[in-house]
């Protein structure tokens, strides 16, 4: 499992049509991103199948911000994340990937 300020790389960035309107930001395949917090969150958020809403572990990134989402899908106000399953520590890529660093993001942004 992952822990806070660790660096991942993104190997999944295949979302839905949902998520793509909805995320401003998402994370690209083969880019390095820092852990800012994790959590635990369910599956789906429109379950189609049993077990498609169970828990899992989600992260949020200090290089993406998603921060108008939280008034809008959550009514605790928190900023939504990803799935911790499209990830794997930077240290695990394979040096014939192409890795991207990316720039954290800024607190306006």
């Amino acid at each position: 499992m992952f822990t806070k300020g660790q660096r991942v790389v993104c190997i999944n960035d295949t979302f839905d049509s949902i998520t793509r309107i909805a995320f401003q930001n998402l994370p690209v395949k083969g880019t390095i991103y820092t852990v800012r917090a994790l959590y635990v969150g369910r599956g789906k958020l429109l379950p189609g199948s049993p077990g498609e809403a169970d828990g899992e572990i989600g992260v949020l990134l200090e290089e993406i911000r998603n921060q108008d989402l939280e008034a809008r899908f959550s009514k605790h106000g928190f900023e939504p994340g990803f799935s911790s399953e499209r990830f794997a520590p930077a240290h695990a890529a394979t040096e014939s990937e192409e890795l991207v660093e990316h720039e954290p993001a800024t607190a306006g942004a």
